[in-house]
């Protein structure tokens, strides 16, 4: 099924097994096409099936074992030399399972979809996994996931996936009231207990066990089938956002459209079947196309059969690679470059009728239907249920189309007149019904369309990524609808944001595992259209909770578009708690969530979210070049600020920065240049606060905490008592104003040997900078020139999330002194 499949769900295991089609092909490449077949074969030939099983489309045969090997089906081990292998899928299993089995076969499983939901490939990461088609390790091999579900295959095998992907939003049509488990096979966590006899059902070995993809509980596949069918969301469900509360009109976008995942995360899968099976000597590799279409794609399977092999046999290992259940009797091979059928018994060392020579056999061959003599068609018609049928009149459904679309990447702070111009210059909209510019929101840049119209809807995304207004790249992204009065009493879904460029792979990683975990649709990756996509979406959410993965700077970006839209927000005010991914992570050790991402399990992670306490924190706005105090009250600056995590001016802020985080070469150019200064700030810098002047020491560097931890933990403050301050808090409207005197004086600090120079308290602070000079904000450094610099409140406090003391220790057991910042010990402040 291709990536614009409706959505839909699977049925319910060991459904009756439905009537099968022919071999799927082009109309040119089956004489038979557009006919009904008369009379349906049974799933497998009298010389596939030799044993009766439970589940449909298996073909076992009895097999000598050479290796320690485990059974697919209750994941114990197979003690003795007999086992029992699928020669379709390779499921092995016990004598004693094979009537109680209940996983289907890879070639059956598509057939027992009621409506397929595509899968969204991309490339997988680096643990061991088993291959949910061949049921093999994709370890080694070039193998995808779904970014949406459990669903990992080699990459030859993505054609032959079943479309069963979740369903995570409903188009207008569907009624998603009633929620079921959506069931995955293998892949299970360690230490995995099944919810029926409670014993281990994981395994490292083979593909086996079952989980369910949206509450997470896990069964053998012996047990799931006799579990409650109805899904509660498991423990999570308080932060999930149900799909029966996400409406998104996506007939004309594919899947990972629909989720916002990056173009360049998944691979084409047009031309990627053609690797060999593993074949000895005694075999031959022959190349086998599925009809006309997969020959003008190039898209073949190699088939490894015996040197000398009979016209059935080869049929039959065809129909294997392709995952056809169907008899070989009603198929047929033939040769590439005619239209002649093979007849001979020796197929690969035939001397027969063809113009091929023994030593030269065919290049390859096409797979095709078998034409029928003759065909009938059965029409079952009651007359007395007809006479009986009665009419009633019920509400008209059919929904209103509507594509709600972003597009971003627009000039700043322009009227809503010029944006809507932009857009019907440069994307050739017009003033009509189908396209309306909803909503404009000016400080990021950007606009929402409301598309009434599939087609103009389509044309519209695909136009704007390939579009630039004014030098700059415009993003697109299709937005979906919460339809907040169907979320429960009391819900408070998560929004995540995940910044995938932050701490290497485990950015990346994060963005699956959330998107597995919750709803696709309530995350999203920053760095493909910024924050605003997840505002907008969650604007008529009454109550939501905010989780930033990135660094101080994601954490700023994230508070920034909060401030600029908060007016626009059911909820203006919502909490936000931190994974850090970033390098120092100062904000996020204050708030008790650790100096790093190191791995932990992203469930664990959520819960400790929902359990978190709130806080409020101050924020403040730096605007640079302003030449007089009338600057914050009347016109804003340009270059204005905003920052939560310390900042510094003077050569020494650069060299703490390059100190402690080593990845960034301006650090190395600028930093180091400085290190022959002498401690002379004081001369190029004239500190006011709170309107008084205040002296500054000698000193090279100048650093304003809002929070009490500076320099990846260090307490910069220091927990001496000082009668001429008050203890730094995050939420008490007060700056502090401290000095440092050089590298050594860094280094006593992240030592815990000494603390900074206190100068200062206050809630306003001005600089005048008469030489140029080195600043640094939540670790991004230039070189500022002369003027004035103010520091002052930003707008209303923002509310946080700190990890409970409980939740902290169970995580974090023993830890080193410096993974905990000043104020996690203390309290929070």
């Amino acid at each position: 099924t291709g990536d614009r499949s409706p959505t839909g769900s699977l049925v319910e295991p060991g459904a009756g097994l439905p009537q099968l089609c022919g071999v799927a092909d082009s109309p040119s490449a089956s004489p038979v096409h557009g006919k009904k077949k008369a009379q349906q074969s049974p799933v497998c030939s009298s010389s596939r099936s030799r044993y009766q099983v439970g589940s449909p489309g298996h073909c076992f045969k009895r097999v000598t074992l050479t290796k320690p090997t485990f059974c697919h089906n209750c994941s114990d081990f197979i003690w003795g030399l007999v086992g029992f292998l699928c020669e379709v899928c390779n499921l092995m299993c016990h004598e004693k399972c094979l009537k109680n089995l209940r996983v289907t076969c890879s070639c059956m499983a598509p057939t027992l979809v009621q409506v397929p939901v595509a899968h969204c490939f991309g490339p997988a990461g680096l643990k061991k996994r088993f291959c949910c088609v061949c049921r093999k390790p994709t370890e080694g091999n070039a193998s995808l996931r779904c970014e949406v579900c459990e669903m990992h295959v080699h990459a030859d095998c993505s054609v032959f996936s079943c479309a069963d992907c979740r369903l995570c939003h409903q188009d207008g049509t569907q009624t998603l009231d009633t929620f079921q488990h959506h069931w995955r096979e293998g892949n299970l966590p360690t230490g995995a207990r099944c919810e029926g006899c409670r014993r281990s059902c994981a395994s490292s070995d083979v593909l086996a066990g079952m989980r369910c993809e949206w509450c997470g509980i896990t069964s053998h596949a012996a047990c799931y089938a006799v579990l409650p069918p109805a899904c509660k969301l498991g423990r999570l469900a308080s932060v999930l956002l149900p799909p029966s509360s996400v409406q998104l009109s996506s007939r004309n976008y594919s899947k990972m459209h629909c989720y916002r995942i990056a173009e360049g995360s998944h691979h084409d899968m047009g031309t990627r079947t053609h690797t060999a099976h593993t074949h000895t000597h005694s075999k031959q590799a022959v190349r086998v196309f599925d009809g006309d279409d997969a020959l003008k794609r190039g898209a073949f399977r190699l088939v490894s059969v015996p040197r000398v092999t009979r016209k059935e046999e080869l049929v039959e290992a065809a129909l294997r690679a392709f995952y056809l259940p169907d008899a070989p009797q009603r198929y047929e091979l033939q040769a590439l470059g005619t239209l002649q059928p093979l007849h001979s018994e020796d197929v690969l060392n035939r001397n027969g009728t063809l113009e091929h020579k023994k030593d030269a056999p065919p290049e390859a061959w096409v797979l095709r239907a078998v034409p029928l003599d003759t065909e009938v068609l059965k029409v079952h018609v009651s007359l007395r249920q007809m006479n009986q049928t009665r009419f009633y009149a019920t509400e008209n459904r059919n929904h209103v189309i509507q594509v709600s679309l972003l597009i971003g990447g627009l000039p700043l702070l322009l009227p809503r007149e010029e944006y809507t111009q932009l857009v019907q210059e440069h994307l050739s909209v017009k003033s009509d019904d189908d396209v309306c510019v909803c909503v404009c929101v000016c400080s990021p840049g950007a606009v929402v369309l409301q598309v009434s119209c599939f087609s103009e809807a389509e044309r519209v995304y695909m136009l704007a990524k390939d579009t630039a207004v004014c030098g700059k790249q415009l993003t697109t992204l299709v937005i979906p609808h919460i339809l907040h009065n169907k979320l429960a009493r009391g819900a408070c879904p998560m929004l995540v944001f995940v910044n995938p460029k932050s701490g290497g792979m485990k950015g990346r990683e994060l963005l699956y595992n959330f998107r597995k975990l919750l709803n696709p649709h309530q995350v999203f990756d920053i760095s493909n259209g910024g924050p605003l996509a997840g505002f907008h979406t969650f604007r008529e959410v009454p109550r939501f909770r905010v989780l930033v993965c990135g660094g101080d700077g994601t954490v700023g970006w994230v508070l920034g578009v909060l401030e600029a839209i908060r007016h626009k927000l059911a909820c203006s005010e919502p909490p936000m708690g931190i994974v850090p991914l970033g390098t120092g992570n100062d904000l996020a050790r204050v708030l008790r969530w650790g100096p790093g991402y190191s791995g932990e399990d992203p469930h664990h992670i959520l819960l400790s979210l929902e359990e978190a306490d709130e806080v409020l924190m101050d924020r403040w706005t730096i605007l640079l070049d302003a030449q007089d105090l009338s600057a914050w009250t009347s016109t804003r600056p340009e270059k204005a600020i905003q920052i939560n995590s310390p900042a510094g001016i003077g050569p020494m802020s650069l060299k703490q920065s390059y100190f402690l985080f080593h990845n960034k070469g301006v650090y190395v150019k600028v930093g180091l240049q400085k290190l022959s200064h002498t401690r002379n700030l004081h001369k190029h810098l004239r500190l006011q606060v709170d309107k008084q002047e205040i002296e500054l020491p000698n000193i090279e560097g100048l650093i304003f905490l809002n929070i009490p931890s500076w320099g990846s933990g260090a307490d910069l403050w220091g927990s001496e008592g000082d009668s001429r301050f008050g203890r730094p808090r995050i939420d008490d409207g007060m700056l502090e104003v401290l000095g440092v005197t050089g590298v050594v004086h860094m280094g006593q600090v992240q030592s815990g040997l000494r603390s900074g120079i206190r100068i200062a308290q206050g809630n306003y602070i001005r600089i005048t900078v008469t030489k140029p000079i080195p600043v640094q904000v939540d670790g991004e450094p230039w070189i500022q020139s002369s003027g004035h610099i103010i520091i002052s409140a930003a707008g209303p406090k923002v509310r946080m999330l700190r990890k409970s003391k409980q939740k902290q220790k169970k995580s974090s057991g023993t830890k080193d002194a410096r993974s905990e910042s000043p104020s996690s010990r203390e309290g929070g402040h």
